[in-house]
């Protein structure tokens, strides 16, 4: 079968087209070419954690890979029938677990296999999900689809270090269902706060603007903090909800300085009232893709991960979708094809 070409430098023109491409790949036993990978990118090309990503994959799907080196611009992926698998595995870096376990869940347990995996990289890091966020958003998005994966944080990593262990057990899907995100009801959440060699003080004041922020929109609030060792210096903090029409989170990283992290970890989870949240958008897409019934969800906006997630899907597995404007943001409806 001849692959199916995918242009890397479309929308966002990142490390998300890969991310996507293989995993509808390996699920659907589709070949795939990428060619101008991260082609508008400072340093163009494959990054560490992307190619290990696609090396584990390969490994759990016996593919055929050609051009998978660190700042190789074009991919070949030629995917075989899946096994269980345990793995280790060290990125070498601060490369981000979370965004590993992007293909790595949804690819494994699509393609009902089993898969125990301990890796060392980065935990919370720039232009990444959280941890956090992973595990307990995500993870309840995906856990509605019939995707299930349970994560523990053994270590922290932070930039530009690394060194976080994070050990992942995914188990294969049984069902997928369609879900439908449309709009918040909850007026709870739930403040998780990680840090290292940081002061406690300084800490806790972005801690309690944030439960601030949220109870004066009339939220109650839990919340957990929580110093723990790493490498680097270093701060997380996760907002999030889940409700019957909800799923929702905003998550927030220390950058050389805490001040405005918790007024802004807040905010940003106040306005993703609607079904969804913009980060959480565009990994359901994969996923969705996959299941004959229409899927809804609504946000805020329309990001170029989104986007990028749809033009993809839609190549490798021929779904339909629809974005629909609304007063106060837009809905998105997915239905995949019986062909992938």
């Amino acid at each position: 079968m001849e692959p199916i070409r995918i242009d890397g430098a479309f929308g966002e023109g990142g490390g998300q087209i890969i991310r996507s491409a293989i995993t509808l790949s390996a699920i659907t036993r589709k070949p795939v070419e990428i060619e101008n990978i991260r082609k508008n990118r400072k340093i163009p090309g494959l990054r560490p954690q992307h190619v290990l990503g696609v090396k584990i994959l390969s490994e759990i799907c016996q593919a055929k890979v050609e051009g998978l080196h660190v700042n190789s611009t074009s991919l070949r992926f030629f995917p075989s029938e899946g096994i269980d698998m345990y793995l280790r595995e060290d990125i070498g870096t601060a490369g981000s677990i979370p965004l590993i376990l992007q293909v790595l869940v949804p690819a494994v347990s699509l393609m009902k296999r089993s898969l125990k995996l301990s890796i060392t990289g980065g935990t919370d890091v720039p232009w990444s999900p959280t941890s956090e966020y992973t595990k307990f958003v995500l993870g309840e998005a995906f856990s509605r689809i019939g995707i299930n994966f349970r994560t523990g944080i053994k270590k922290r990593g932070y930039y530009p270090k690394g060194g976080g262990l994070v050990e992942t057990e995914i188990t294969p899907c049984k069902k997928m269902n369609p879900i439908s995100l449309l709009k918040r009801t909850a007026k709870s959440a739930r403040i998780l706060c990680s840090y290292s060699k940081i002061p406690k003080e300084s800490v806790e004041k972005e801690v309690d603007i944030a439960k601030t922020i949220l109870e004066r929109s009339r939220f109650s609030c839990e919340y957990l903090i929580q110093e723990e060792d790493a490498l680097d210096k270093g701060c997380s903090l996760l907002v999030f909800s889940h409700d019957k029409s909800s799923v929702t989170g905003s998550d927030v990283i220390y950058q050389g300085k805490m001040e405005g992290i918790g007024e802004s970890v807040a905010k940003k989870f106040i306005q993703s009232d609607l079904g969804t949240d913009l980060c959480l958008s565009d990994m359901l897409v994969v996923p969705l893709s996959l299941i004959n019934e229409t899927s809804i969800f609504r946000i805020k906006q329309i990001t170029k991960h989104l986007e990028t997630n749809l033009f993809v899907a839609s190549k490798i597995t021929s779904c339909k979708y629809g974005i629909g404007k609304l007063d106060d943001g837009f809905e998105v409806r997915i239905a995949g094809s019986s062909d992938s």
